[in-house]
């Protein structure tokens, strides 16, 4: 017999038995119990995704990011459909300030939650969660671009102040070198015009930018139930559409069209493709909407 190669003999049973204490220390916010019993179930039974996302998710209360990687990443190995792990790989790439990488793990979250709901599993209890943090990590997204673009302004606006001014040191010392130092004052002055103009250039493109973000948000991206911007719209039978999370609480609460309160169930519901990617390229672009 193959000698195993964890430190403990595996007892799938044994597994289950720490599992089930650490669930009881989660329960009662003892995140450091839940994650020893965790490693322990782990230990008996290194081949159990859900010991590695329970881990994870009492890591994410603890904030150890790097084990929430690697415990998700882990989990997916074993079950590479697995909306719980990919869920939280999502936040903790989005607690590192890796919002690009958190909203691919985030939108395949929301992908295989859908695929449950079809299925007639339990994805819907986990659609708003998810499609709030894919909407944070495209926020986050947006805001880290948006940084990098103000910087690179930044940048640019004093390298050519700084060009202006080395220019104007150069045609004063001509001025000088040619006796024609009375014109000095002038020339200074002209470039400082030219320098002040130039900041005033971009200051006013600044400001440009602000008040763009403070347009209205068009009424084709706004939710009709919540008024927060779509990510994932579905169509009814009446040809309204709505963010599928939206919509979904909705008929948990009233099985019916939230317009004409006709009988409307989930399996009517039909994925909106040309206004998904039409949320998605504006959101692209207006990432600040996602707070409107």
């Amino acid at each position: 017999m193959a000698k195993d190669d964890g430190p403990q003999s595996r007892d799938p049973t044994k597994a289950l038995e720490y599992k089930e204490k650490g669930n009881r220390c989660f329960q009662s916010g003892d995140f450091k119990g839940a994650h020893s019993f965790y490693t322990q179930a782990i230990s008996y039974d290194p081949t159990n995704p859900a010991f590695f996302t329970n881990r994870a998710t009492a890591c994410i209360k603890l904030q150890d990011w790097q084990i929430v990687i690697d415990d998700s990443v882990q989990a997916i190995d074993l079950q590479p459909e697995n909306m719980k792990a990919f869920y939280n790989l999502a936040q903790a790439q989005i607690a590192l300030d890796h919002p690009g990488e958190a909203l691919s793990s985030a939108k395949k979250a929301h992908e295989l939650c859908v695929k449950e709901i079809h299925s007639g599993g339990k994805g819907g209890s986990s659609i708003t969660v998810i499609t709030e943090l894919v909407l944070r990590c495209k926020k986050e997204g947006w805001e880290k671009r948006e940084k990098a673009r103000e910087r690179g302004r930044d940048g640019l606006n004093k390298e050519l102040i700084e060009l202006l001014r080395r220019e104007c040191e150069k045609e004063e010392k001509e001025l000088v070198t040619e006796g024609r130092g009375d014109e000095v004052t002038d020339l200074t002055r002209e470039y400082e015009i030219k320098i002040e103009e130039l900041k005033s250039t971009f200051e006013m493109a600044k400001i440009g930018n602000e008040m763009e973000r403070k347009k209205k948000v068009p009424d084709w991206v706004v939710d009709d139930i919540t008024f927060s911007v779509m990510f994932d719209p579905v169509v009814t039978k009446t040809g309204q559409s709505y963010d599928r999370s939206s919509i979904m609480e909705h008929l948990k609460r009233s099985p019916t069209d939230p317009l004409t309160r006709e009988p409307l169930r989930v399996q009517d519901l039909r994925p909106n493709l040309a206004l998904k990617a039409a949320c998605e390229e504006y959101l692209e672009n207006n990432g600040w909407a996602v707070d409107w």
